[in-house]
């Protein structure tokens, strides 16, 4: 037998085999992004989606072949724990920040004492990459610290910056807790643009964890924020004047909101995160002092609360005004959670607050796939006498009294008007059905509207 008809056999054999093979690759690739909380942009529940890049991921901290890197125990890091580690970081950051695409590395096995730094944006190339495998550590000593200083780690005016890794971001903030001091946050973003942060764990921060102001195109991920349940202030993530923000697949537990959403915030896609002990996901508070507020379109979805004081809330000072629209709460499940669902137009961290005619207004806040136990009541919708909330829609809304609570109010709504698109457990039956405002109110999509 002539070895011609062999060969031809074995090479489409061999061919089918490469081509089954890359197959089998872009169906796994396919199937961890489905597993990773992704989904499509046709998907009705979100309205949006953040339009950033998405940039490279390394592993164990070994920079992408042909980028350079700048070990930070290349230019004087001990790394000990005790030495101030400071300058060594800012030096490896000056020299990086002149190459395109370059790598910080923060090497895993080390402890570094670093005190308040900040990582400028002036002058340096775009898309460095942070990347954090070993541990950070912020000065215990007051005096190590500014006065009045309100971050401890900040990347600011960065076009393409990404943080990631498997290290640790520790603001070692008990001892800042019981005091009235000024507290920093623990890593702050200012004035950047396609911004990652990925792996890391923030923890004990003195006040907020990670918090962005006037950013754009965020994604945050496979995060693990961490602090005691009464430790104050201490959110997990804050935004600010931001928008096209994703956070998705994170852990939360803080003595504070776990997100907490303010103004000039648009285009926010929460999803697949889990919160407690804290206070939930929050819009707000907004409108303090008599000032004007807007967010728009924000989207939590997949959301597990446990053991949290709310579960999802709006929360705006009496005096504001502006605006919160278009907002989606949807496949939100609670646990022992005391308010699972809330807006309150009469935010007051104080004692008491002066009642004040103007409001933030409140439209188009859609709840759907509410599920759970709640400790105190299910729903409070308390708007406000001048500004009704409009727009507020819930369907598939089951919530029962925890097991052994016996004490609890029934769902509460005050100037809130909407409709029950199904049943709810328990009956909402508190909601006006009107679409327009009486007694004198105005409509939240009125003159207050951003």
């Amino acid at each position: 037998m002539s070895w011609y008809p062999l060969t031809t056999v074995t090479l489409f054999l061999a061919v089918s085999l490469l081509l089954w093979l890359s197959v089998m690759k872009i169906s796994r690739v396919n199937t961890s992004r489905s597993l990773l909380g992704g989904s499509s942009v046709n998907d009705p529940h979100r309205h949006h989606h953040a339009s950033h890049i998405h940039r490279r991921v390394l592993a164990s901290g070994d920079p992408q072949s042909g980028s350079a890197a700048f070990n930070v125990l290349h230019y004087g890091a001990k790394g000990d724990g005790v030495t101030d580690d400071t300058k060594a970081f800012a030096l490896a950051w000056a020299a990086a920040c002149k190459v395109e695409a370059s790598t910080v590395v923060v090497p895993s096995g080390s402890v570094f004492l670093v005190k308040a730094i900040s990582f400028s944006g002036r002058g340096c190339m775009p898309n460095i990459l942070f990347q954090l495998d070993g541990k950070l550590i912020a000065p215990k000593n007051f005096k190590s610290w500014k006065s009045g200083i309100l971050k401890w780690i900040e990347f600011t005016k960065l076009k393409g910056i990404t943080v990631q890794g498997q290290g640790t971001i520790d603001g070692q903030g008990s001892v800042w807790w019981p005091t009235s001091k000024t507290k920093p946050t623990a890593l702050r973003f200012y004035g950047s643009t396609n911004v990652t942060v990925s792996g890391i764990t923030i923890q004990n921060s003195p006040q907020t964890h990670l918090k962005f102001d006037n950013c754009s195109s965020v994604e945050v991920f496979n995060l693990d924020i961490a602090s005691p349940g009464d430790s104050p202030n201490t959110d997990g993530i804050h935004l600010q004047d931001s928008r096209d923000v994703t956070i998705h697949d994170t852990s939360f537990a803080c003595g504070d909101d776990c997100v907490s959403i303010q103004t000039g915030c648009s285009n926010v896609y929460i999803h697949d995160v889990s919160c407690g002990p804290g206070h939930g996901i929050s819009i707000g508070g907004l409108g303090a002092g008599g000032t004007r507020a807007c967010v728009s379109n924000v989207t939590v979805r997949s959301a597990f609360m446990q053991n949290t004081s709310h579960g999802v809330r709006i929360k705006t000072w009496q005096g504001g005004s502006g605006t919160v629209r278009d907002i989606l709460f949807s496949k939100i499940r609670v646990w022992n959670v005391q308010i699972p669902l809330q807006i309150d137009q009469y935010y007051c961290s104080k004692n008491s607050c002066a009642n004040k005619t103007s409001a933030v207004g409140v439209a188009g806040i859609s709840y759907e796939f509410i599920t759970g136990t709640y400790t105190v009541k299910p729903v409070h919708f308390a708007c406000s006498d001048s500004v009704a909330c409009t727009g507020v829609s819930l369907s598939a809304v089951n919530l029962a009294a925890a097991q052994g609570v016996r004490r609890y109010s029934p769902p509460f709504c005050w100037n809130a008007f909407g409709e029950l698109r199904t049943a709810t457990v328990p009956s909402i039956d508190c909601l006006k059905t009107s679409s327009s405002a009486v007694n004198g109110s105005k409509a939240s999509n009125s003159s207050y509207s951003c």
